[in-house]
């Protein structure tokens, strides 16, 4: 697989989680990736949720797990010299 055929089919399983029929596989991006050797790990969010999706994709056996974060609290922390 590879890394775009990765991302396309972990974008595809976030917007099926979703169930939304206004959100399309363009209204999710991804905000980190990683291939090494054969696996792949993305993590992926949306405007319209607050979720954060991470994408394993295991290519010795085939097989794409996907972990899903719901975002409870956003805290600002003024950090001074």
């Amino acid at each position: 697989m590879t890394n775009q055929e990765f991302i396309n089919y972990a974008k595809l399983k976030v917007q099926e989680w979703l169930c939304r029929d206004n959100i399309s596989t363009d209204d999710i991006f991804v905000v980190w990736c990683c291939k090494t050797l054969q696996n792949h790990k993305a993590l992926l969010s949306t405007r319209f949720a607050n979720y954060y999706f991470e994408c394993t994709f295991n290519g010795d056996k085939g097989e794409m797990y996907m972990d899903i974060y719901n975002k409870l609290d956003n805290k600002c922390f003024k950090v001074t010299d």
